[in-house]
């Protein structure tokens, strides 16, 4: 089941290199959990961009409908000045998602995985397996530690 330190932590076997301590361990387990945090806000900017565009092509629609219900001068206005508007300066929202993950995102998940390589030799998510055998019953089902 793995060895009890002195907060009554059990290290997962095979994930927490020898000699490093449980301030690293959580440490690092903070750093993962902001990268997942960063991901979820990266999937919330993926439906923008994708609710932003299914707006525009709702809009092309509602131009054609005003078109054909006798609007010209309206759908005229507004197929030019909404329709393919760039919404901020200069960008449409693949330009967003695509400069995001180019830069600050990127970043993010050298910054973590090189935290994990030089201080648990690579390890992902020592905090949580260790958290898992602590948290489970020897010998329930479903409380199994590995598949």
């Amino acid at each position: 089941m793995g060895e009890v330190n002195g907060n009554g932590l059990r290290r997962a076997e095979g994930r927490r290199p020898e000699g490093v301590d449980d301030g690293t361990v959580e440490a690092v387990g903070k750093l993962t959990e902001a990268l997942e945090t960063t991901e979820r806000a990266r999937g919330h900017l993926f439906s923008f961009h994708q609710l932003t565009g299914t707006a525009d092509a709702q809009v092309q629609e509602a131009v054609r409908l005003l078109r054909e219900a006798g609007h010209d001068d309206l759908a005229d206005r507004l197929d030019a000045e909404l329709v393919g508007r760039n919404v901020v300066r200069g960008r449409w929202t693949f330009q967003l998602v695509e400069d995001y993950d180019d830069g600050y995102y990127r970043t993010f998940r050298e910054w973590e995985r090189d935290a994990r390589d030089r201080l648990l030799g690579g390890a992902r998510h020592v905090f949580e397996a260790e958290m898992k055998q602590r948290n489970t019953t020897s010998g329930l089902p479903g409380h199994e530690l590995n598949p």
